[in-house]
């Protein structure tokens, strides 16, 4: 495991802004498109608001949710609402955003939709990740039927009914996720860290989905703060 530990969330954020700045350039500079994956909840807050306010062209970059509540666009419980509010704001607004969830109600259509816009974008340039304290990322979650899906298929993304959320959710896969040059846990907290420790110990990814992107080959980095 890669892990970055800073003093304080303030911290941690301003220099993952800058690491994510500087990847989302070189994307930029390479094809003259950049492709952001985030993460929803509380957690990333900071560090989208300091993006918001980087020298960036953003009208060279396409933003999109690693996995997204299976609610409308303008749900007080959906993600892609928080984006527009502390992400794509100021110049950050001029970035395109792919929506998870433009489809809805209809998951089949919604679904082939998200699966043909993915097909056509290569590896992203930044995938940054959130967990909780179950041990799940994105929409992957231990107590999913499809959790097993999730973690082996090749398609770009699947839905997923974990039993102990309120909504069914749209979640990019294992394999499209790890799809990427710069990939990032980002966690705040001791007892996140712990639930961390327990992944890396116990070794099983039913049980800690987290797992997989922190370990093996080309891991993800871990941005931590207490």
């Amino acid at each position: 495991m890669r892990e970055h530990k800073f003093e304080n969330s303030a911290v941690l954020d301003d220099s993952l802004a800058s690491a994510v700045v500087t990847r989302l350039e070189g994307g930029i500079a390479a094809r003259g498109h950049a492709f952001l994956v985030v993460s929803g909840g509380s957690t990333p807050r900071g560090l989208f608001t300091r993006l918001a306010q980087s020298k960036l062209a953003w009208e060279k970059v396409t933003v999109l949710l690693a996995d997204e509540r299976w609610v409308p666009p303008d749900h007080e419980d959906c993600n892609e609402r928080m984006v527009r509010e502390c992400l794509l704001t100021g110049t950050a607004g001029k970035a395109e955003l792919l929506s998870l969830v433009a489809g809805y109600p209809d998951r089949t259509t919604n679904l082939k939709r998200v699966r043909e816009q993915l097909a056509n974008i290569g590896t992203f340039d930044v995938v940054i990740l959130g967990m909780g304290l179950d041990g799940h990322t994105a929409s992957l979650f231990p107590d999913a039927p499809e959790l097993a899906e999730g973690l082996a298929t090749t398609e770009d993304a699947l839905m997923t009914s974990p039993a102990g959320a309120p909504h069914a959710r749209i979640t990019l896969s294992y394999h499209r996720l790890r799809d990427t040059g710069f990939g990032v846990l980002h966690i705040v907290g001791q007892a996140k860290h712990s639930v961390l420790d327990d992944a890396l110990g116990q070794r099983d990814s039913m049980t800690h989905p987290v797992l997989g992107f922190v370990s093996g080959e080309n891991p993800f980095a871990v941005y931590y703060a207490p």
